[in-house]
């Protein structure tokens, strides 16, 4: 791949500062999460994510919209903004009630 077509913000997260990390710190979470997110188990969950999203149609749309799973292991559509917010640093990190 392409170095130019990269995330050119990756490493450069805010928090990164609020959480007073070094460069070595970020180097080797970055290294940790390269790892992490290359398991079998991510690459799934991605995949049933992505499969799902295209199937309702959301897939690449620019519609604001993600599938996320609840408590119950189903999935649902939700806001981009709130479904990844919600394990943030410092949040509540409450899940979606399997109740409708």
């Amino acid at each position: 791949m392409d170095k130019s077509k990269r995330n050119s913000n990756s490493g450069k997260h805010p928090s990164y500062k609020k959480r007073g990390m070094s460069k070595e710190s970020i180097q080797k979470k970055k290294e940790y999460d390269k790892k992490y997110h290359a398991t079998t188990e991510r690459k799934k969950y991605r995949v049933e994510l992505n499969r799902e999203n295209r199937k309702r149609g959301t897939y690449g749309n620019g519609d604001g919209k993600d599938v996320s799973h609840k408590k119950n292991g189903k999935t649902t559509l939700e806001s981009q903004k709130q479904n990844r917010a919600r394990n943030g640093s410092g949040k509540g990190g409450t899940r979606k009630s399997t109740k409708k």
